[in-house]
């Protein structure tokens, strides 16, 4: 144990227990000896508290709320967007780029901090931080709360488990937020002083694996509920979002999940197989999942039982200013919050919609057709090309009506042409029904089409804005919009549920359940279809290892559907190269639905193993060494 002194430097957002007066009586950046900080667990607490506010909101930390959208399922064409870089092959770019939520500074930071990997060493400004500087203050941060767990000489027992259980999940959390976008990365155990000395491990199943050891420890340290205990009862009523038993299981079986990924698996070598997976680590992941499930069984979680209780996960009559917080949903585990709601409601809601609508000047990112298209299916629970082939029946898929018999989950979260957007008597006539037609019998675009602040590819998004008295409400200036505050939901009970189904039909095939819980991936998939009123998988796609695998992803990519996953997801997977996943594409039609074309927007440069991981900035790499750059940076 070292005796640090540190400066504190006190946020308190959303997962705030009590005030700032309450944890720590000093002025902020005051400087104090750590046994004055671990004395108590209101002051212990307290520290742990900035931890919490290093988790980034992908939604509010770039440009707008949709600048988190990086893979094939949104396109924009500002060229300071990160997703725009992202499509050129400029993935170097969140270098020097502010406008992205991976960015190493942060422009609204009052300390000193160029994100280094020696940014470790130092105590920082106040401000919330983006991805990189966020990842490593968290980091160093968890380090000193274990470094000094002798000095918490004034805490129960179970005080102290907590405080711990907490620092050990976040420096995990930190360390796989990093991991996900530039792969491989040291297991940070230490506060270091002076001279830094880390090696990169050799592998990303290495540094998974090191990492698992915090996410055991939390696990063993945490509660499964803080209303349940005794510190828990100062705060009753505000525990919600705080970290339990059953995030740091979650989190724990996806650490394990994306090292059996095929990318990670053949660890950037050649011959990469989409389908193959370290089956080890997914059993692993298989056992991690299973146990947040049981909770589900013991009531501590629930999953929205159909589409009109998924309002209360994605967004509800603003009772609560934050989704997934009124009593009745249970399905959020962990989140990030965005802060003020004044302040980053504009970002968070009113840019996915056109400018008459959204009355804001930022550009929209538009839903992609061929993300559409490849993953939202039909109702008879197929993929249109599957659908299409007629190997599964007579086909339900009209291309000159593409609109009809899709899954409920497209209309329920996706604005195509015509949709009703609200009648109130004050809505513009233009704007009371979706016009994303790209011509008319003039030749001109719809109202809502082809221009810098509408669609570019005849889709908007439908799934984050409220529907109250029959409007859609996403206007800045709306007093219903303002009521919301920005969030990322990191992990969600249907999160763990696909998770669990990919990592076990890996291990153990699709009909098989493990030892650990009762369901198999294929039950687990139709629970998804029972849900959503569309038919099960087929039992010949269910018998097809390979396509089952295929169905896992789509079903994730329909769930999941903007929340995220995406990038991260077809990177791992090893197929963001492919055509089907780099290809942008619109679909263009008349105004009387005469004809429907699908058009490409952009040709992705994405080449295998460059444009899966993100570089690491020189100095990172030039500095310590044996740390090298990511591969073709």
């Amino acid at each position: 144990m070292k005796n640090f002194k540190i400066k504190i430097v006190l946020f308190l957002g959303l997962f705030s227990m009590v005030s700032c007066e309450d944890y720590l009586d000093i002025a902020p950046e005051a400087e104090i000896e750590a046994a004055d900080v671990f004395g108590t667990f209101e002051t212990s607490q307290g520290f742990v508290e900035e931890m919490y506010n290093f988790v980034v909101d992908y939604g509010t930390n770039g440009w707008s709320f949709q600048d988190y959208i990086l893979g094939d399922d949104g396109y924009n064409t500002q060229s300071f967007k990160y997703s725009t870089q992202i499509d050129r092959g400029e993935l170097n770019r969140w270098i020097g780029g502010s406008l992205n939520y991976l960015h190493q500074n942060n422009r609204f930071q009052t300390g000193a901090n160029n994100g280094t990997l020696g940014s470790t060493n130092e105590e920082q400004g106040r401000g919330r931080p983006k991805m990189w500087n966020a990842s490593m203050r968290g980091i160093r941060k968890a380090n000193v709360v274990i470094a000094n767990e002798d000095l918490m000489v004034g805490l129960t027992q179970d005080e102290k488990n907590v405080i711990l259980g907490q620092a050990y999940f976040f420096r995990a959390f930190f360390h796989n937020e990093i991991m996900k976008f530039w792969g491989r990365f040291p297991h940070i155990q230490e506060v270091f002083v002076g001279t830094i000395d880390v090696q990169r491990p050799e592998t990303y199943k290495e540094a998974a694996l090191s990492i698992n050891e915090d996410y055991k420890k939390a696990i063993e340290l945490l509660p499964v509920n803080w209303d349940n205990e005794a510190y828990g009862q100062r705060t009753l009523g505000n525990n919600a979002g705080r970290l339990t038993k059953g995030a740091a299981y979650a989190f724990q079986g996806k650490n394990l999940l994306f090292a059996a990924s095929p990318l990670m698996y053949f660890n950037n070598q050649p011959g990469i197989d989409t389908y193959t997976y370290d089956t080890q680590l997914a059993a692993m992941a298989v056992d991690a999942f299973a146990e947040v499930l049981k909770l589900e069984q013991s009531g501590e979680y629930s999953l929205a039982q159909n589409m009109d209780d998924y309002k209360k996960v994605l967004w509800e009559t603003p009772t609560n200013t934050w989704p997934g917080l009124v009593p009745e949903a249970k399905e959020l585990i962990f989140a990030g919050s965005a802060g003020s709601h004044v302040g980053s409601t504009l970002s968070f809601m009113a840019t996915g919609m056109p400018r008459p609508i959204a009355s804001t000047g930022t550009q929209c990112t538009s839903a992609t057709h061929n993300y559409i298209h490849n993953n939202f299916g039909m109702a008879n629970g197929l993929s249109i090309e599957d659908d299409l082939s007629g190997a599964y029946g007579t086909p339900t898929y009209n291309p000159n009506r593409p609109f009809d018999n899709r899954d409920p989950r497209f209309y329920a979260w996706i604005f195509v042409d015509r949709d009703v957007l609200g009648t109130r008597a004050g809505i513009p006539a233009v704007n009371r029904t979706m016009k994303l037609y790209s011509t008319d019998a003039n030749g001109n675009s719809g109202a809502h089409r082809d221009r810098n602040n509408y669609s570019w590819t005849g889709y908007m998004f439908k799934k984050f804005y409220p529907e109250i008295d029959g409007q859609y409400h996403s206007q800045s200036g709306n007093n219903i919009i303002r009521r919301f505050t920005g969030m990322r939901m990191h992990m969600r009970l249907t999160d763990v549920y696909l998770m669990y189904a990919e990592a076990l039909h890996v291990a153990n095939g699709a009909t098989t359940a493990p030892s650990s819980f009762s369901m198999t991936a294929e039950q687990v998939i139709n629970k998804f279809r029972d849900r959503a009123g569309i038919s099960h998988v087929h039992p010949s796609i269910v018998s097809d290892s390979n396509k089952f695998l295929d169905e896992i992803r789509r079903e994730r990519a329909v769930e999941l559907s903007y929340e995220g996953h995406r990038w991260v997801d077809i990177r791992r997977w090893g197929v963001a190269h492919e055509d089907k996943y780099r290809i942008k594409t619109k679909l263009n039609f008349d105004q009387n639905w005469t004809f429907f074309e699908e058009a490409e927007l952009v040709d992705r440069v994405c080449e295998y193993p460059k444009h899966y991981w993100m570089p690491f900035e020189a100095n990172q790499t030039q500095f310590y060494q044996g740390f090298p750059q990511n591969p073709g940076w």
